[in-house]
């Protein structure tokens, strides 16, 4: 299994970050026998950053969608319409998607069940608060969003979790290696008593929070660590490199 570097772009970029495919290509030449790069620009740059990106062996994916195929949604954007611009992920209950535009986990898994349907690859999030941590609650807020997320149907195929405690997201703090490896064999343990042994460990479970150069190889040489979803270190092509290059290693 490939190690998976996403970077979520969020609300920045123009138009012009189309030329960030071939600056990342020029700085991390090595092949991609064993990491597979992953950039998720704002909407209006999917299509450009698609086409951007041909030949240079780097996916394209949207930060949303909605769970409609169409209708009455103004400002939304359905996964049919990501799947026309030719991108394959599509990010989902982000925590600010969740904290700021009321994602619950029904929602969540009702979008997932759009994305597979055309599809896309599904890249779930969840997470603890620092409130839920200092509880000691942790494992069982992330095992409930895990649980409510993930579509009732679902066969495991085809999906990716990516665990991003809410406290350390754009904030420089990072779990400890130990808090990081624990969480991530729960989700392993619950993904497992869901769909088997097989199944699940088929299943790509990524770290985000803080993700930077500087910890990138101690965080993602963890067993159950398969890769990387990365915030503000992923906007910058130099330091996306970087995070690449100690995923391959």
């Amino acid at each position: 299994m490939k190690t998976l570097i996403a970077a979520n772009w969020k609300m920045h970029g123009n138009l012009g970050w189309a030329q960030k495919p071939a600056e990342f290509r020029r700085l991390f030449a090595q092949s991609n026998d064993n990491v597979e790069i992953l950039l998720c620009p704002p909407a209006h740059m999917l299509e450009p950053m698609v086409n951007a990106s041909k030949g240079l062996d780097i996916y394209i994916g949207a930060q949303n969608c909605h769970d409609q195929i169409s209708g009455a949604y103004t400002g939304e954007l359905s996964a049919v319409m990501v799947a026309e611009t030719g991108a394959q992920y599509v990010i989902l209950g982000h925590s600010e998607r969740r904290a700021m535009f009321g994602d619950t986990d029904k929602w969540v898994a009702a979008k997932t069940s759009a994305v597979q349907k055309v599809g896309l690859k599904p890249i779930i999030c969840v997470g603890e608060r620092r409130a839920d941590r200092v509880a000691g609650q942790a494992e069982e807020v992330v095992g409930a969003q895990l649980s409510g997320s993930i579509p009732p149907k679902a066969d495991g195929k085809n999906l990716v979790i990516a665990y991003e405690p809410v406290w350390a997201i754009g904030t420089g703090l990072t779990p400890t290696i130990e808090d990081i490896a624990t969480i991530h064999d729960h989700i392993r343990s619950c993904l497992t008593k869901r769909f088997g042994v097989r199944i699940a460990d088929k299943i790509q479970i990524l770290y985000g929070g803080s993700v930077k150069p500087e910890n990138a190889e101690e965080i993602l040489a963890l067993g159950d660590v398969a890769g990387a979803l990365i915030g503000g270190a992923g906007l910058d092509m130099k330091s996306l490199a970087a995070i690449a290059a100690a995923a391959g290693e």
